[in-house]
């Protein structure tokens, strides 16, 4: 009987792959963690006590699940779920983690090495002492967290501390684990960090996001869209002239903005509101036909005349040339002042210039018979050239003769 022939998959063979080949391609180098890292895994089973995690390699991770359990004593997360954990110890082909070190078994070994590697701690908050809390942690050990470690500003942490569960890391471990402080803050803004390293490959300028306000002030107002918070300018609130971002918003209101911008380097954020409101432009022209007339407040003098707010975000010029009553005036103010409340009457819209032409009308008109405006054109005008040489030699020779007459 022959032999079977053996095919080694040489070049110029397709289809076939060499078993070189093969044991590169299903080859994984073990992964070794070191306590304390933090991974991201994807649940693939959960039970009662245990969830298991795919690491992408061959073994296991897993997690007690009572550390996940919410108030009712559910279990939140499903086959698939992303999870961030923390690497505690190896034993044979499984590897354990946790999202945080707690329980009444956690002695000071365990405390002592989750100082030492960044894992979280459980801790409850007791009573608030000079400078900071009182946190009572895994195994009865007693902590103390600053005022400024306790959550972020902005409310992002918790409100009202006291008498509530919550994770911290131990920030100094000191007289073997008689001077223990803890920080919440430090968590917090590692998951802000997280997040927003995600949104930067989600958020673009020009999106249109829904967020809350989170504080008002004289310039704008700051809205959180989750991952981020940024600066809603009061000249991005909308069309309509406000002064005041508080006459327009309120804190917890919620909003939809559009991006205006987003420096990652910087962590400065824009957005507006305005620009998820209908142009009020686009139907200037049926709003205010020529030969209408309308009610408006004087909003801003300049030196060619005053802008005149029709409302909705429409503003209208009068030009100096059409106040004072067919007399010259030297300044604007001499005619209006600002606030005041005016009829005028639309001489000429351009919606693509964004323009409105005002003249007064009613009560506020020139009156009947009054002399003409000046038609203030002139002086836009370029003036008329001088005279040429040629001109003013007529003109000597013409004086002379005449003299020469006499």
């Amino acid at each position: 009987m022959e032999e079977d022939e053996v095919r080694t998959g040489e070049p110029g063979d397709p289809g076939e792959e060499s078993f070189a080949d093969l044991l590169e391609r299903n080859f994984v180098a073990p992964v070794r963690y070191e306590p304390g890292q933090k991974v991201t895994a994807r649940v693939i089973k959960a039970t009662p006590e245990w969830i298991f995690l795919d690491l992408g390699r061959k073994g296991e991770g897993v997690l007690a699940a009572k550390e996940l359990l919410d108030d009712a004593g559910n279990l939140p997360l499903r086959e698939g779920d992303p999870l961030s954990a923390y690497f505690v110890s190896s034993g044979g082909s499984e590897m354990l983690f946790t999202t945080r070190v707690g329980g009444g078994s956690a002695g000071a070994a365990q405390l002592e090495e989750a100082a030492r590697s960044g894992i979280p701690v459980d801790g409850f908050v007791v009573k608030e002492i000079k400078g900071g809390y009182e946190v009572r942690l895994a195994g009865g050990a007693r902590a103390f967290c600053p005022f400024s470690q306790m959550g972020l500003p902005r409310s992002k942490g918790p409100e009202e501390p006291l008498g509530k569960h919550s994770a911290f890391r131990i920030t100094q471990y000191g007289e073997r684990g008689r001077n223990i402080v803890v920080s919440s803050r430090v968590l917090f803004e590692e998951e802000e960090q997280r997040k927003r390293e995600e949104s930067m490959a989600t958020l673009s300028e020009g999106m249109v996001v829904r967020g809350k306000v989170t504080s008002v002030r004289d310039f704008g107002a700051f809205v959180d869209i989750g991952p981020i918070e940024g600066l809603l300018p009061v000249s991005e609130i909308g069309w309509d002239r406000i002064e005041n971002a508080g006459d327009a918003l309120a804190v917890g209101q919620e909003v939809d903005v559009a991006i205006t911008r987003l420096d990652w380097a910087k962590k400065r954020f824009t957005f507006s509101l305005k620009k998820t409101l209908a142009d009020p432009w686009e139907t200037a022209g049926e709003r205010f036909p020529a030969g209408s007339r309308h009610f408006g407040k004087v909003v801003r003098i300049t030196v060619f005349g005053a802008f005149v707010s029709l409302g909705g975000g429409m503003d209208g010029l009068l030009h100096i040339s059409k106040l004072g009553g067919g007399k010259r005036i030297r300044s604007v103010a001499e005619a209006v002042r600002v606030g005041q409340e005016v009829e005028v009457k639309v001489d000429s819209v351009d919606p693509a210039q964004r323009r409105i032409a005002l003249s007064l009308a009613g009560k506020d008109a020139p009156e009947s018979g009054a002399e003409e405006p000046e038609d203030y054109r002139k002086y836009l005008e370029p003036p008329s050239p001088p005279p040429t040489l040629g001109a003013l030699g007529e003109a000597l020779r013409a004086k002379l003769a005449s003299k020469g007459r006499k």
